[in-house]
């Protein structure tokens, strides 16, 4: 992984393995562990207590069980009410697509030279993340990225700043991105410049971005939340949405003309009252709605409640308001036969750091997120990020260049949020299983069956990690699980920062095969209990 300072082997958080090939099923009853992660022992796991169903059952193994870390030193142990998830056989009839995670950057960012290939700290950063989506716009490419594919010079008019310089991208700089989204299995989505009325320059990258990226360019889009083009001196302020649709209609007749299988993202607005209008466009190519996402950006607690505090973070109405958000999104897409993309999010759009930057608390927020987007029917998320170095760099971005202030030396590393995505991105290609859930606090549930027939459970236990006692779980599964396997994210608090571990270390999750087993797992039996720390996400895995 990137960033070999924060690269160091895993310590060791689970149990030796016995080697023992086969248990015979009378001394499954005998062997169970007295404790998770009971480092003296690794005996077979329990077996149903059904003779009938643990007698249709080969013998149980040996396993190495999870080690859970406990509640920090004088913890209140506050109780929390008992959690009981019950998961269906029955599918949603939504899933997690490969890919819906991604990363969301400044479009001047594609004339970084570490953005390339043969960079191992981008690459092993961008693996992490599945087959992530790089997502290329933010407020840079109306003001301050200039398209040439002929070597112009970049005219006058475009202003930036030392931190966010203006530049110039050609098609030499997407050959470049192109061999890193090969090296990282990797797709795109770009962004023209609409701050700048050129339809025809519009084309032209739409033209060359097509040529080199092929089927890695999945969509590309008309200017940076254009309904914000008034207020921020990018446009006059009488420019409305009427003067909106009309500049896009010449833009996608443009793109189509040279670039016709390429579907047009759109609008890119975070006001609602832009996206049926682009919904109901009549445009020759193929439309996916989008709309960006920032549930808390009240910067002068206008809105008590969308302001950016760690108590609107950590709350059950902020995970509610942003599904009726999500909803209502994909209510106008369903309508109009589109899918629906948040292609920019994160939890606030206000400036410089606040309560909720860089914390553990973000790290869980970013998991449910994704799972709660996807189980709604959100196809694509792209979190914004930034390449600005860690020191003085946007403190909401999931990843961070290493260096002196805005001197990046080229290495990469992953913030709290980074992990939590990771997590999530980890679980791609499952489709969503109908579950209960009650009790448990502050916990939200996900079931998914995966690929190879197995259940992955998803227990998001946003708990405060300082002060609740764990959470007895009772889970009921759809089948007689052969094994079952655990993984864990885990901080010491909602305000942590640079603490947030994946089973103990800054690195994504092992491979399921590579995991140990669920502490106190009842072989063969369709009711699993055991306990979670709180302030923790936690993915099962079972198979039958």
């Amino acid at each position: 992984m990137a960033g070999t300072k924060r690269h160091k082997l895993r310590p060791l958080i689970v149990v030796s393995s016995v080697a023992v090939l086969v248990v015979i099923m009378v001394l499954a009853f005998f062997l169970r562990p007295d404790a998770a992660g009971d480092a003296t022992a690794t005996p077979a796991p329990s077996a149903s207590s059904d003779p009938a169903s643990a007698a249709a059952l080969p013998p149980a193994p040996a396993v190495t069980y999870y080690e859970q870390q406990g509640p920090p030193a004088g913890s209140p142990l506050e109780a929390v009410e008992p959690l009981q998830i019950g998961v269906s056989a029955a599918k949603t009839g939504a899933s997690l697509p490969d890919g819906i995670v991604g990363l969301s950057l400044e479009s001047t960012d594609l004339a970084d030279a570490n953005l390339r290939g043969d960079n191992p700290e981008i690459v092993s950063v961008l693996k992490g993340l599945g087959k992530p989506l790089l997502r290329f716009g933010g407020s840079s490419v109306d003001r301050r990225m200039f398209w040439t594919s002929t070597g112009e010079p970049v005219p006058a008019g475009y202003k930036g700043d030392r931190p966010r310089p203006v530049k110039a991208v050609s098609p030499a700089d997407l050959e470049r991105i192109n061999g890193l989204l090969t090296a990282a299995d990797a797709t795109i989505s770009l962004t023209v410049d609409l701050g700048h009325y050129n339809p025809a320059r519009a084309a032209d990258l739409a033209k060359h971005a097509t040529r080199i990226f092929g089927a890695r360019l999945v969509s590309i889009t008309v200017g940076n939340e254009p309904n914000g083009f008034p207020t921020s001196s990018v446009r006059a302020k009488s420019w409305k949405i009427g003067n909106f649709m009309e500049e896009l209609n010449e833009y996608a007749t443009a793109i189509h003309a040279v670039a016709p299988d390429l579907p047009l993202l759109g609008p890119g607005a975070y006001t609602e009252t832009w996206w049926e209008p682009f919904a109901e466009a009549k445009l020759p190519q193929q439309k996916i709605l989008s709309l960006h996402h920032y549930p808390l950006s009240s910067c002068d607690a206008k809105d008590p409640q969308s302001t950016p505090t760690m108590a609107n973070l950590m709350s059950a109405r902020m995970h509610d308001r942003t599904i009726e958000y999500q909803q209502a999104a994909l209510s106008v897409g369903k309508k109009a036969g589109l899918d629906v993309w948040i292609p920019e999010t994160g939890i606030s759009a206000c400036d410089g750091a606040n309560p909720t930057t860089t914390t553990h608390a973000s790290a869980m927020w970013s998991t449910d997120y994704v799972l709660s987007a996807a189980q709604q029917g959100i196809q694509r998320l792209g979190f914004h990020s930034s390449l600005i170095t860690c020191k003085g760099g946007p403190p909401m971005s999931p990843i961070c260049s290493g260096g002196a202030y805005l001197r990046p030396d080229g290495t990469l590393f992953e913030e709290a949020p980074y992990f939590g995505l990771s997590l999530a991105a980890g679980l791609s290609g499952g489709s969503f299983l109908k579950l209960d859930q009650s009790g448990g606090g502050l916990v939200y549930s996900y079931a998914l069956q995966q690929a190879d027939g197995s259940t992955s459970v998803v227990i998001v236990n946003e708990n405060d990690p300082e002060k609740s006692a764990p959470t007895q779980v009772s889970l009921e599964l759809p089948g007689r699980p052969l094994t079952g396997t655990m993984t864990q994210m885990t901080g010491p608090s909602y305000s942590a920062q640079d603490s947030t571990l994946v089973d103990g270390a800054k690195a994504p999750a092992r491979p399921v095969a590579e995991r140990p087993t669920v502490p106190g797992f009842a072989y063969g039996s369709e009711t699993q209990k055991f306990q979670l720390t709180a302030g923790t996400v936690t993915v099962l895995n079972f198979t039958y």
